[in-house]
């Protein structure tokens, strides 16, 4: 794919024997030519120039809204210089426009032309497996694998794995591949602990003899006895019910279960993984949770990213929704961008949902191409921003310059939220509000808010030029200046 449409100066065997102590950083191109990519491109090697055609130091970028030497990057300390170089249709970050910006910490987004760039703290897993898998199920890419990996792992040293990470991260997925990956035989058995209530659940966990109960008229199997021979996924395991987990941890550790009303044990083959979004190790500190259970299920752990920390998927996430909607739809680039500066807290499952609404709101409207307008204004943020009217300017957009005088003002929770998102860059904090940034410094000032206890990125002197969203054209073929 690289040297299909970007040609890049990377030599990988020097990267390997580079010290792995420090990080590389870099840019991923994410959308180009309109459709999807996965391509690194290495930057503390010195500047480079993204433009159309090859030349020394120049990434060429097969996009003919690309000027020919169109902009600049350099790494400045932990941050990065971006310059651009006289293009015609000019040089966007994280959805504003910029002449010549440095940033303390690394941007997220960068766009020139109709091309997408993401950048990152570290490259060589980008490197070293760039390729992204595209299922009828999911997107797997660089970051996910790595996650994934570690899954496998576990499937081939034991009998047990728990799965931790945000809501909508796709622990089930982990969960089915750790099944595959086992070789087991058996089914796949999925329960939502948070489900079961509490009286039901030795029954419905291990099942029950005729008679034992009012209505019991034949033998029942649980969960267990349905999963023999295979998977026990246990989500949200931090809600099962306390009386229970001792016969859980039974499974585990003699292989045998004992149904409600029975006499004696039955032999079982069952490997269990577990998921929670609590933290298990407070849980048993706070009494809701078994110690013996806990140090039985809890490792290994498998922590699975967010879609902040994949944000690579993103474009094949968003190209293969709309897909599913109508072949005929596509994204565009100033769709793909918008999505990529929000913040998901429902992660790969809010994504997924707000593109199709996405998708469905372009096809009324009688359009195949869907845009960032398509896109609802509440869709990746996080639920306090409710609070906000809908006129206030969306990140990305660069339309705004301040909020609606109308605009009730976030809670303490909220800043602090998105500050510690951001890593507490102020600019970056506040686009991922929809708010201008010298009225998030006003909130920030009246909550006593430190953005610096959040993060290395607490600057927040990116004073970028105008926001405005030109339309693309077509780069001229003049040379620019460097």
């Amino acid at each position: 794919m690289a040297g299909d449409t970007f040609r890049t100066t990377i030599d990988e065997s020097v990267l390997i024997a580079d010290s792995l102590d420090r990080p590389y950083p870099g840019l991923v191109v994410m959308f180009s030519g309109g459709r999807p990519r996965c391509v690194p491109i290495r930057l503390d090697e010195g500047p480079i120039v993204l433009g159309r055609y090859p030349g020394e130091g120049i990434v060429v970028v097969d996009d003919d809204r690309v000027s020919r030497r169109h902009t600049k990057i350099m790494l400045r300390g932990d941050g990065v210089r971006v310059t651009d170089l006289e293009s015609r249709n000019g040089t966007f970050v994280d959805g504003l426009r910029v002449q010549d910006e440095t940033y303390a910490t690394l941007p997220r987004v960068l766009r020139v032309g109709q091309s997408l760039l993401l950048f990152v703290a570290e490259i060589r897993p980008f490197i070293n497996g760039a390729a992204v898998e595209v299922s009828h199920d999911e997107v797997i890419g660089p970051t996910l694998r790595r996650a994934r990996q570690a899954v496998v792992r576990a499937a081939e040293g034991g009998d047990s794995l728990l799965l931790t990470g945000p809501s909508g991260s796709g622990k089930e997925l982990a969960a089915r591949a750790f099944h595959t990956a086992s070789g087991a035989k058996g089914p796949f058995v999925a329960v939502n602990c948070a489900t079961i209530a509490a009286g039901l659940a030795e029954r419905l966990l291990f099942g029950a003899r005729k008679g034992t109960y009012s209505g019991a008229t034949a033998d029942s199997e649980g969960y267990v006895q349905a999963a023999d021979g295979g998977t026990l996924f246990l989500d949200e395991v931090a809600e099962l019910d306390v009386s229970v987990q001792p016969k859980l941890l039974r499974v585990l550790e003699l292989h045998e279960v004992v149904s409600l009303g029975a006499s004696h044990p039955r032999k079982i083959d069952v490997r269990i993984c577990a998921a929670t979004l609590r933290d298990l190790r407070a849980e048993v500190t706070a009494g809701r949770f078994r110690e013996d259970l806990y140090y039985r299920i809890g490792r290994p752990e498998v922590s699975l990213p967010s879609l902040l920390e994949r944000m690579e998927d993103l474009p094949w996430l968003a190209v293969r929704e709309l897909e599913r909607v109508d072949p005929k739809l596509s994204a565009h680039p100033l769709l793909l961008e918008v999505c990529a500066l929000r913040a998901w807290p429902g992660n790969v499952r809010e994504l997924l949902g707000e593109i199709r609404r996405a998708g469905r709101e372009a096809l009324a409207d009688g359009r195949t191409s869907v845009k960032d307008r398509d896109l609802a204004e509440s869709a990746g943020r996080e639920m306090t921003e409710s609070r906000r009217p809908a006129s206030a300017s969306s990140p990305g957009t660069g339309g705004g310059t301040g909020t609606s005088p109308g605009t009730t003002e976030l809670p303490r929770e909220a800043i602090e939220a998105a500050l510690r998102r951001e890593q507490g860059n102020v600019t970056r904090a506040a686009r991922a509000l929809g708010l201008h940034r010298n009225q998030l410094r006003r909130w920030i000032a009246r909550h006593s808010v430190d953005p610096k206890a959040f993060g290395a990125g607490a600057a927040d002197d990116e004073t970028n030029v105008d926001g405005d969203r030109p339309s693309i054209e077509p780069a001229d073929d003049e040379p620019r200046s460097t």
